[in-house]
C-alpha cells in the first residue's frame, strides 16, 4: 500500500487540537473509531469495465441496471425499512466525517397551496427536533467544531432536500450524537405553531434578500422554458402568500407524505471505519417508519407548446442579454457504457463550439462571451442552453454572429485537429483525476453520490471513467462525421425557447428576437481560427539559467526552505505529496496596492481581465491556448496588499514550462488591444446593476468609503473606465511588470532538487530588477459618524442593508493579535446572527468580517453587516453596539468561547492539510520573515485564548467614537413606486 505523506503537523496541530476537541471528548477514541494515521488508505482495486454486463438488484442499488462497474470504495445498503446508504472510508482531511441526508421531495412535490414548505421544513429541521431543544443543534456541532453554514447546512432544490453535515475529528461520541440529531431531524422535527412562527421571518427575510433583477430575469425565463410544467413556477422559496398562511398542521401533513424512510439516502465518508457508518446508520435510522400509503411523485410534466417561442424582459439595470434554450422530455436513461460515451461525442461537440465562441469574442466579436452547454434539468428536460452577453446593445448582431458559429458546426465537419485537441485536454484532466484521486475529499465524494442519486445516474471510480473515455476513442467515437451529426442533433432537436432582456420596453422586440432566431445564417459564418501548433522554443528567450547564491530551511514544521538566486529572485519551497500530481506555483512581485497612486484611478481594475489574455512577445492567446492545450498549464493574476501575483496549479510533468511561460510573460509581455476592450465592455456591462440592489451598491462604494475613499479600493468611475484605451493601459502597467522583487512560491509534488533547476531555468534568468516605486499611502479609516453614510439604490422598496465598522489595524508584526481577532468577529457573528436572524427574523444573511491587510502597515477594519428591511435599520444599529459594548463590559463564559474558537481551529487544522493555506501564510515570507515566524505561533495564538484575552480586544478596538456605519436605503421613486404598487402586492411573489 502507498503511504501518503501528510504534512508533519506535529507542534502545530498537536497544539490546534487541544483547543479543537470539546473537553467532554478528550479521551481515547474507540478502536473502532481511532482516527488511521494521517495516511490516504487505498481503495480496492476497480474490476475492469466490462460493457454489457448488467447489475442485477442483488448488487449494489445505485448500479441497479448499468454496466458500469461500482465504485470499490463504496458500500451500499439498504435498511429493512428502505432507508439506503452509501458509506466509505476517506481520510481527507484527516479525522473528518462527511455525512449527507437526500430527502426525495423538492419543491416540485409541493400541492398549489404548500409552495415553499420543502424550504421551510428544512429549516425547520435545523432549527429543533426530537432530541434537542429550539437552536441547540447548531451549539452542540459547534461545540464539535462545526461552523455553521460551512460544515452544517442544508440545500432544497426542485428535486430533494440536501442536509449536510463535516464533522471533524469525529470521536464516537460526536459521530453518535450527531447522527442521533440527523435522525430526530428526519422523522421528528419541531413543527409547531411557534417554531413556525419563529422561523416564518428568516424565511420571508431569505425570499426578500433574494430579489433582484438577476433573479427576475432567472423567474422569467424559467415561465418561458417549462410552460405547463411544475417548474414553470416552483421555485423552491415559495410565495409570500403560502408562506404566510403555513401552519403547523399543512408542514406535518408535508413531512409526513414525504419524509419516509423509502425516500431517504444517507452517504458518509470519512475517515472511520464503514462497518461502524453502517452500524451508525442502523442505530438511529432503523426504527424510523413511514406513516400511510407512500405518495407517487407527481408528473412533472415535458416541454410541450408551440415551437419557437420567445419572450422579452425589461431588466434596466441589467444589459442586454440572450438566453436560449432547445428543450426535449426528460427521461430515465439506463447509464450504461455505451451511453455515456455517446454523450461524451456531444461534449466534443459542444467544446468545439465554445471554444470557437470564446475565439471570436477574445477577437473583437460583436459579443464580451458566448456559451452553450447540455443539462438535465430537475428531471423535467434535457436541455441545450445558449447565452450571449453582447458586447454594447446590439444584441442582434451578437445573436446572427453566435448562430452563424453554431450552423458552420453543423454544416461543416470540425477538423480532426480540433477533436483530437478537445479529446487530449480531456484525457489529461480525467487522467489528472485518476492520479490525485487518492487526495479527494470526502465531501466531494458525498456529494457526487447524492448528485448521481438526484439524476438517476451512478458514480464511476476516477480509473473506470478514464477506462470508459478512452474506450471510446478506441472505437472511434470521436470522428468529423460523427461530431458534426451531434452539432447538428443538439442544436436542432427538440422545441426552442429564447428570451432577451432590454433596457427599456419596447413593443418590436419580441418579433425582432423571433426573426434574428430565424434568419438564414449559414453565409455569414466567419473562417474558423486555425494555426500552427507552436512550442516553448518559440516563445522569447530568456537569460542563462540563474545560480543558486543561498538556500536554507525557514521553518521546520512544514518543512519550507528559502533559496536566494544570483539575480535576486527568491524561491519559497514546500516540496510534500500530500495533493499527488498537483503543485502550487505563485509569483509574487512588485508593490501591490502599496505601488498605486492614491491621487487618482488607474487601469488597476483591468488587470486580470486584460493582462493574462494579452499575449506574450508576438504570440496572441490563440497561439498560447495551442502551446499549453492538453497539458496542466494556466494563468491567473491578482493584486494583493504588497505584490501582484501570477498564479497557476501545474503538475510535476509540466512545472517547468508552467514557470517558464509566466517568467517570459513577465519578461516579454504581449499587449493585444482586444482584451483591454473587452475588459472595458465587461465592466461596462455592469455599472447599472450597481444601483439595481443594496448589495450592488455596497459592492460599488463599501470598500472606497472604508478607506476614506482612496481610489485604489472600490470600482472606478464609469468616465474612467469609457476613456481607457490600450495605449494607456500598457503604459500604465508596463513599468509596474517590470519593477520590484520577485518572489516565487512552488509548493506541492515536487522533488525540491527538480523544483530549484525549474526555477533557476525560468525566472533565475531574467535579468536583475529595480526596486519598486511605493507611491500608495497608508490607506486611512473614514472618521467617526454621528449619522450612517447614505447611499440609494434603485431595487426593491423593502430591501436596505446596513454597515457598522470600526478600525483596527494592520502589518506582520502584530498576527498574533489579527488571529485572535478571528475568535471576537466568530463571537460577534454568532450573537448578531442568533438575535438578528434566529429571534428577530429581520436578516437572513448578517455577518461579521475581520479584515487586517498584512502586506500594509495599517488599514484593518472589523465590521457587522446585514441585508434589512429599511424600517429595522436603527434596530440593527442598536443590536450592533449593545453586542459591541456588552463584548467590552462583560467577560464572555467559556462554552461561548469554546463555540466560536473550536471551529476556527478546527478549519484551520482542515486548511492546513492543503498547500493553498500555507501558499497564504508564508506569501511575502522571504522578504518579510515575521510572516513565516509567525507561523510558530499559531497554535497558542488560537488555542490559549482567555476570556479575558477576548474582552481587552473588544476593549481595544469596539470603541464607540470611533465606528462608523453606513446604510443603504432604497430611492424615493422605489419608495413611491412601492406605495402606487402596494394594493396588488397581497398575491405575493416568489
Amino acid at each position: 500500500m502507498h503511504v501518503t505523506k501528510r504534512f508533519p503537523f506535529t507542534a502545530i496541530g498537536a497544539a490546534l487540537l487541544l483547543v479543537a476537541i470539546p473537553a467532554a471528548s478528550q479521551q481515547q477514541p474507540a478502536p473502532a473509531l481511532q482516527n488511521a494515521p494521517p495516511t490516504a488508505p487505498a481503495a480496492p482495486a476497480p474490476a475492469p469495465m466490462v460493457e454489457g454486463r448488467i447489475q442485477t438488484a442483488a448488487e449494489p442499488w445505485l448500479y441497479k441496471g448499468s454496466d458500469i462497474t461500482p465504485d470499490p470504495g463504496w458500500r451500499f445498503g439498504t435498511l429493512p425499512n428502505g432507508v439506503r446508504y452509501a458509506v466509505r472510508r476517506n481520510g481527507v482531511p484527516p479525522g473528518q466525517v462527511a455525512v449527507r441526508v437526500r430527502i426525495d421531495a423538492g419543491s416540485l412535490m409541493e400541492q398549489d397551496s404548500e409552495r415553499g414548505y420543502a424550504h421551510l421544513l428544512e429549516h425547520l429541521a435545523f432549527r429543533g427536533s426530537e432530541h434537542v431543544p429550539d437552536g441547540e443543534s447548531k451549539r452542540l456541532w459547534q461545540r464539535l467544531g462545526v461552523t455553521f453554514g460551512s460544515d452544517s447546512n442544508a440545500s432544497t432544490t426542485p428535486t430533494q432536500t440536501v442536509y449536510k453535515l463535516d464533522l471533524p475529528s469525529a470521536t464516537p461520541q460526536g459521530l453518535d450524537e450527531s447522527m442521533k440529531v440527523l435522525a430526530g431531524m428526519m422523522a421528528n422535527p419541531t413543527i409547531d405553531a411557534a417554531a413556525i412562527t419563529a422561523e416564518r421571518p428568516v424565511v420571508l427575510a431569505e425570499q426578500r434578500e433574494r430579489l433582484s433583477p438577476q433573479s427576475r430575469l432567472g423567474d422569467k425565463s424559467r415561465e418561458l422554458f417549462f410552460a405547463g410544467q411544475l417548474l414553470a413556477d416552483r421555485s423552491p422559496i415559495g410565495t409570500t402568500q403560502t408562506l404566510q398562511a403555513a401552519n403547523a398542521v399543512a408542514v406535518n401533513a408535508f413531512h409526513k407524505r414525504w419524509y419516509r424512510p423509502e425516500r431517504t439516502v444517507i452517504v458518509i465518508a470519512g475517515d472511520v471505519d464503514p462497518a461502524t457508518f453502517e452500524q451508525q446508520i442502523a442505530k438511529h435510522f432503523g426504527s424510523w417508519q413511514g406513516a400511510g400509503p407512500a405518495p407517487k411523485n407527481p408528473d412533472f410534466g415535458k416541454p410541450a407548446g408551440e415551437q419557437g417561442l420567445s419572450a422579452a424582459a425589461v431588466e434596466p439595470s441589467l444589459p442586454p442579454v440572450v438566453s436560449l434554450a432547445i428543450l426535449r422530455p426528460w427521461s430515465i436513461t439506463q447509464d450504461t457504457i455505451l451511453f455515456n460515451q455517446e454523450r461524451m461525442v456531444d461534449q466534443i461537440a459542444i467544446r468545439i463550439i465554445n471554444r470557437r465562441l470564446e475565439s471570436r469574442a477574445r477577437s473583437g466579436g460583436s459579443f464580451i462571451t458566448a456559451g452553450a452547454n447540455l443539462e438535465d434539468i430537475s428531471r423535467s428536460a434535457n436541455a441545450t442552453l445558449v447565452q450571449i452577453l453582447p458586447v454594447g446593445d446590439d444584441w442582434e448582431a451578437a445573436v446572427r454572429d453566435v448562430r452563424a458559429t453554431i450552423a458552420d458546426a453543423a454544416m461543416t465537419p470540425p477538423t480532426q485537429a480540433e477533436i483530437d485537441r478537445e479529446v487530449a485536454e480531456i484525457d489529461a484532466i480525467m487522467k489528472n483525476a485518476v492520479d490525485t484521486s487518492r487526495v479527494e475529499a470526502g465531501a466531494t465524494q458525498a456529494d457526487e453520490i447524492v448528485q448521481a442519486v438526484d439524476i438517476g445516474e451512478t458514480v464511476a471510480s476516477s480509473e473506470g471513467s478514464l477506462a470508459i473515455f478512452r474506450g471510446a476513442v478506441e472505437k472511434k467515437f470521436f470522428t468529423p462525421v460523427r461530431v458534426q451529426a451531434s452539432s447538428k442533433k443538439i442544436f436542432a432537436d427538440g422545441l426552442r425557447r429564447a428570451l432577451v432582456n432590454t433596457r427599456a420596453p419596447d413593443a418590436t422586440v419580441q418579433a425582432r428576437l423571433a426573426a434574428v432566431l430565424d434568419e438564414d445564417v449559414s453565409k455569414l459564418a466567419s473562417a474558423r481560427s486555425t494555426g500552427p501548433a507552436i512550442t516553448f522554443d518559440q516563445l522569447p528567450r530568456l537569460g542563462r539559467p540563474g545560480k543558486v547564491a543561498t538556500r536554507a530551511p525557514v521553518l521546520n514544521d512544514p518543512d519550507i526552505e528559502k533559496v536566494t538566486f544570483a539575480n535576486g529572485v527568491n524561491l519559497l519551497l514546500f516540496p510534500n505529496d500530500a495533493e499527488t500530481n498537483k503543485i502550487y506555483v505563485r509569483v509574487r512581485f512588485g508593490g501591490g496596492l502599496r505601488a498605486l497612486p492614491a491621487d487618482r484611478v488607474t487601469p488597476a481594475w483591468a488587470a486580470d481581465l486584460a493582462l493574462v489574455s494579452s499575449g506574450i512577445g508576438k504570440f496572441g492567446q490563440e497561439e498560447i491556448d495551442r502551446l499549453t492545450s492538453g497539458r496542466q498549464i494556466g494563468l491567473s493574476f491578482a493584486i494583493d496588499d504588497d505584490a501582484f501575483m501570477y498564479g497557476a496549479v501545474t503538475s510535476p510533468a509540466d512545472l517547468a514550462d508552467q514557470l517558464k511561460l509566466i517568467a517570459t510573460k513577465m519578461a516579454a509581455p504581449g499587449w493585444d488591444p482586444n482584451p483591454v476592450a473587452r475588459a472595458r465592455a465587461v465592466m461596462l456591462a455592469g455599472y447599472a446593476g450597481l444601483e439595481s440592489s443594496p448589495d450592488g451598491v455596497l459592492s460599488r462604494d463599501l470598500e472606497n468609503l472604508l478607506h476614506a475613499k482612496d481610489p485604489r479600493w472600490g470600482v472606478p468611475p464609469r468616465e474612467a473606465v469609457e476613456q481607457l484605451t490600450p495605449k494607456a493601459f500598457r503604459a500604465f502597467w508596463e513599468p509596474l511588470l517590470a519593477t520590484g522583487p520577485i518572489e516565487v512560491q512552488v509548493y506541492g509534488d515536487v522533488t525540491a532538487d527538480a523544483a530549484v533547476t525549474a526555477v533557476a531555468n525560468s525566472f533565475g534568468a531574467l535579468k536583475a530588477r529595480k526596486p519598486a516605486a511605493l507611491a500608495g499611502p497608508t490607506p486611512q479609516f473614514p472618521a467617526h459618524d454621528a449619522k450612517p453614510v447614505v447611499r440609494y439604490h434603485e431595487g426593491q422598496p423593502n430591501q436596505a442593508a446596513a454597515v457598522i465598522a470600526w478600525p483596527t489595524a494592520g502589518g506582520s508584526e502584530a498576527i498574533t493579535e489579527n488571529r485572535r481577532l478571528e475568535i471576537l468577529v466568530a463571537i460577534f457573528r454568532d450573537r448578531l446572527f442568533d438575535q438578528l436572524r434566529s429571534q428577530a427574523g429581520a436578516s437572513y444573511t448578517p455577518n461579521v468580517v475581520n479584515d487586517w491587510p498584512v502586506g500594509l502597515p495599517g488599514g484593518g477594519r472589523l465590521f457587522a453587516i446585514g441585508q434589512i428591511p429599511p424600517e429595522q435599520a436603527d434596530f440593527f444599529f442598536k443590536l450592533a453596539r449593545e453586542i459591541a459594548a456588552d463584548l467590552v463590559a462583560t467577560p464572555i463564559a467559556e462554552d461561548e468561547l469554546r463555540r466560536a474558537a473550536v471551529p476556527l481551529a478546527q478549519q484551520m487544522i482542515r486548511m492546513s492539510s492543503g498547500n493553498t493555506f500555507w501558499l497564504q501564510q508564508t506569501g511575502g515570507g522571504s522578504f518579510d520573515p515575521r510572516r513565516i515566524d509567525s507561523i510558530r505561533s499559531l497554535p497558542q495564538d488560537l488555542g490559549k485564548v482567555t476570556p479575558a484575552d477576548i474582552q481587552a480586544l473588544a476593549a481595544k478596538y469596539l470603541v464607540p467614537t470611533r465606528d462608523w456605519t453606513m446604510l443603504v436605503l432604497p430611492s424615493e421613486k422605489v419608495v413611491a413606486a412601492g406605495k402606487a404598487a402596494a394594493p396588488a402586492a397581497g398575491a405575493g411573489g416568489r
